[in-house]
Parts: structure tokens; sequence; C-alpha cells
């Protein structure tokens, strides 16, 4: 019998989590798996969890939240043999729409129950996360105009977490024409880039800003690399120009667009450097190295995911 251990935080997300992580946990009950619920305040205690979780021989830890949430679960797990699944029940759940599980929202109040019918026999698949200064990430690590935001936004309320997205992009656009971007220079393979950019984000995934935009349409979990993207300019118009470029692909074939496959890459600048990673704030640096671990954390995935994900998918 499998046995995993469910954490929900019962102030986070949109929704009121508590009873619908229990349906949702019933149903995982009701096709075999032995199941343990534990309320978390979020943060840290996350990481705390899936480390009692992975010393206990848990075959899965499951979190019932958002991005956030899972980026706190990954501290705790990789590295082990304890698979990390997620009951989508947060703000933007771009990792569940990266899997192809269904979004709890205001029509879909059903969505932690359909998700947990749809991982109770999930394939379990080994794939990459990112270490940035050393702290590690699933789906993102960022610098620029989109760390500068969160770190402005976060922690939201739960009303202002209603209007998640359209509360992002204003605040991206305000905060573009206060920031100005940033001078980096990048490392990577012996050779250096430098220039100003708003934007420099390494993305693990396909999705990107709240899940409406697909960043890296070749991106793939298991390959042992990531991708960076830069994104030139200094004003707020530019960084609507970027936002409609990502929305309508458009980024690929941009001259205000640089991507750089990498394993391993340093970016630097003479001023501070916001930091964001799974879209959670995660402090200040001059210098940043993110580096990929290849297979280094075991997840739960459905079938029929919507998308190539894995080296060996077609």
């Amino acid at each position: 019998m499998a046995r995993a251990l469910i954490v929900y935080n019962p102030a986070a997300g949109r929704f009121p989590s508590r009873m619908l992580t229990e349906r949702a946990a019933n149903v995982l009950r009701s096709r075999g798996w032995e199941i343990h619920l534990q309320e978390t305040n979020g943060g840290p205690h996350i990481s705390k969890l899936a480390r009692q979780a992975v010393q206990q021989d848990m075959d899965a830890f499951f979190t019932a939240g958002g991005d956030g949430s899972l980026n706190y679960a990954v501290a705790g797990l990789w590295g082990s043999n304890t698979a990390l699944g997620v009951l989508p029940s947060g703000t933007a759940n771009v990792w569940a729409k990266e899997l192809g599980l269904p979004d709890l929202n205001w029509t879909r109040w059903m969505a932690l129950e359909e998700s947990a019918r749809l991982l109770a026999n999930a394939t379990i698949r080994e794939v990459d996360i990112g270490l940035c200064n050393g702290s590690p990430f699933l789906l993102w690590g960022g610098v620029g105009l989109d760390a500068f935001v969160i770190h402005r936004i976060e922690p939201r309320g739960r009303w202002e977490k209603s209007f998640a997205v359209a509360q992002y992009a204003t605040n991206a656009i305000r905060q573009a024409s206060l920031m100005g971007g940033v001078d980096l220079r990048v490392h990577t393979d012996g050779e250096e880039i430098s220039g100003h950019y708003l934007l420099a984000v390494a993305s693990n995934i396909h999705l990107y800003a709240g899940g409406v935009a697909e960043i890296s349409p070749s991106a793939l979990l298991d390959d042992g690399e990531m991708d960076l993207w830069l994104f030139a300019g200094d004003t707020w118009l530019e960084a609507v120009t970027h936002a409609w470029d990502l929305w309508s692909g458009r980024h690929l074939e941009s001259d205000q667009t640089h991507c750089i496959p990498f394993r391993k890459i340093t970016l630097s600048s003479d001023s501070p450097l916001y930091i964001q990673l799974d879209g959670e704030p995660m402090g200040e640096s001059h210098e940043v190295v993110i580096e990929v671990r290849s297979k280094a954390l075991r997840i739960l995935v459905p079938e029929n995911a919507p998308r190539a994900l894995f080296s060996d998918m077609p």
C-alpha cells in the first residue's frame, strides 16, 4: 500500500482548503493509499514536513497549495525517494497546468478530487531541479522585473489573489517605469554576455506568467538543461511589448530576447539583484549562480499529460 502525507495551509490560496483537501484525501484512500493529513502554516514548515516524510520513508508528499508551496516542498524532498504530488489550490497553479491537472476556481470546486483521481495511479518520474545560490527551485529562477514585482506584492491576502494575474500585470508595468532594468553580466561555458535587461529568467518548464504564456515550448524536465531568457530594455513600454510577445509566442523570434540553454550559469551586477524562485521572493545578491541538478526530484505525473515533458515522450 502506498503511503503519503498531504499538507495544506487553511489560510493560503484563494479558497478555504481544509474540506476540499479532506475530500481529495478520501479519493486517494478509496484507491488504496494510506493517507496522513497535516495542517501547515506554510513556508519553511512545509520543508520540515517534507523532510519528515522522507525520514518516514513515505512514497509521496502532496501539497494542497500553489507553486510557492511546491518550492518549499522541493527543498525537503530533492535527492530522496519520496515523490512530490500536487493538489492545486493556490493562486496560479502553473505546475499543475504544466502537468494537465485541473485548476481550482469558482466554476470547478471539485478540482482537488479530480487531481487526486488522476494521481492515484500516476507514474513516478525523475525531473531536473535548479539550485540558485544553493536554494532549489522546480519551475523558474529569475532576477530583474518579475523578482522586483514579487518582492513588492508578496505576501498577498486571499481577496487580492482572486485577481492575481491582473494585479501582477499592473504592478509589472508600474514597477518597470521605476526600476529601469539592470546591467547584467552573464557567464556560461567560458563565455560572457553583457547587456541592459528588464528581466532574466531561468525556466525549467514550458509555462510562465501565471500559466498564460509558453516561454520555452521545447523544454524537457529530464534533459539536464534549463533555458535562460534575457529580455532587453528599461521602460514600461518595452515591458508591455515583452508581455505581448510572450503571450503571442513572438518572443521566440524577437531581437529583444535571447535564450541561452545552460547547465550552470552566473549572473552578476554592480547593483543588487532581486531574486524569485517559483514565484517566491528570495532576497537579493550581486551575484546569482544557477546550476541544474539532473533528475534530482521524483514527481507524480498523470497519464495523458497535455505536452511533451520528458525526453522519451513523442
